[in-house]
């Protein structure tokens, strides 16, 4: 396999993965949108008796006590948020997929700008996934800036000659 269809493998693999986060988001959007004016602790209690789970445990009732918290207008705010991120998600993998540069230049620079945050939540608590996302999204910042690079030397050479 050559370089430059390894990459554009690795770029179809980066805007794969930006679909399936995308497409999780949406339906999690959509899931909370189709909440907003049910019972919420009524339709966790119902979900922790799904999953088996107690739900007058001590890890479960708190959670379920917290539902009350909750407001319609917060729960419809979170999901719009929710569905707006997706859509850039979207459009990266969709992008990607296509080899298009502005998808590349939208990539780094938003997968660069969650870094920030991802350490904020990482120096909060340290977990296994926190640490896998960080890895991940640093490793796509600077993927995608090396194929950037690359392609521009690339570009400067065939001009030349």
């Amino acid at each position: 396999m050559t370089k430059t269809t390894q990459g554009k493998g690795t770029l179809r693999l980066i805007g794969a993965f930006k679909l399936v986060k995308g497409t999780l988001l949406t339906v999690a959007a959509l899931k909370l949108l189709r909440l907003v004016h049910e019972d919420l602790e009524l339709e966790g209690y119902a979900l922790a008796m799904r999953l088996h789970l107690d739900p007058e445990g001590r890890l479960v009732e708190p959670l379920l006590r917290k539902l009350l918290d909750v407001d319609p207008r917060s729960l419809t705010h979170f999901s719009m948020g929710a569905l707006a991120y997706a859509a850039l998600l979207w459009t990266e993998g969709i992008g990607l997929i296509l080899r298009q540069h502005w998808a590349e230049y939208l990539t780094i620079i938003a997968t660069a700008c969650l870094v920030p945050f991802e350490l904020y939540e990482l120096g909060r608590h340290v977990t296994l996934t926190r640490i896998v996302a960080l890895v991940v999204n640093v490793a796509i910042v600077l993927y995608l800036v090396k194929v950037l690079r690359r392609d521009r030397r690339l570009a400067g050479h065939v001009e030349s000659h």
